[in-house]
């Protein structure tokens, strides 16, 4: 996987729990912020999959079957 910079400004209080963690863990804080993030993405990755069944269950959304799905991609 490659890995590209990125720069973001967060509280120093953050800043400060992640040199502790870091220190503490002797990891490096990018790495215990990519795992962070790949935690919180799960998660959020959970609560769409909810709205999305809930939507579903209201008539918000409405399932497309596979059928014409594969049609129009003419597979």
């Amino acid at each position: 996987m490659h890995k590209i910079r990125s720069t973001f400004t967060v509280s120093d209080f953050i800043i400060d729990e992640l040199n502790s963690l870091s220190k503490e863990l002797n990891e490096k804080k990018s790495h215990i912020v990519e795992k962070a993030l790949n935690m919180y993405f799960d998660s959020v990755d959970e609560k769409l999959a909810d709205k999305r069944l809930k939507d579903l269950e209201l008539g918000k959304e409405k399932l497309i079957p596979a059928e014409e799905v594969f049609k129009e991609l003419g597979i």
